[in-house]
């Protein structure tokens, strides 16, 4: 059984289609990979979900105010092997956090490292 040129053609078209949306969606091109901000604040939420895990947090600002950081982690699946729990954070937990600032200058990042309360770090690929 062959293909005709058109039928191969389309399907040609809408893999492509695919990978290109698939790729887009795992592109770091919105953080700024080459800067590193700490952020020292108090957790809002912890959302345990796919495809990304993601920390709301409250970080004092300069002003004496609250700024409100969006942090992006990996999907529950890579983070349980990296150490996390859907149970480790919680609301009101102190806790330090490093990210990769997103390019635009909003307050968001993309998770590189998390010091909890009681001294602990995890890190590296929860971003996967």
């Amino acid at each position: 059984m062959t293909m005709n040129r058109s039928t191969l053609a389309c399907v040609s078209l809408v893999l492509a289609g695919l990978t290109v949306c698939l790729s887009a969606h795992h592109s770091p091109v919105m953080f700024d990979r080459s800067v590193r901000k700490t952020l020292v604040g108090t957790v809002v939420e912890f959302a345990w979900m796919n495809p990304h895990a993601s920390i709301q947090l409250d970080v004092p600002n300069e002003s004496g105010g609250m700024d409100r950081w969006g942090v992006e982690l990996g999907s529950p699946n890579s983070m349980v092997r990296n150490g996390w729990r859907s149970s480790l954070l919680k609301p009101g937990d102190k806790v330090t956090v490093v990210v990769n600032p997103l390019k635009s200058g909003e307050l968001g990042g993309i998770f590189v490292s998390i010091t909890l309360a009681d001294g602990r770090t995890l890190g590296g690929n929860a971003t996967n």
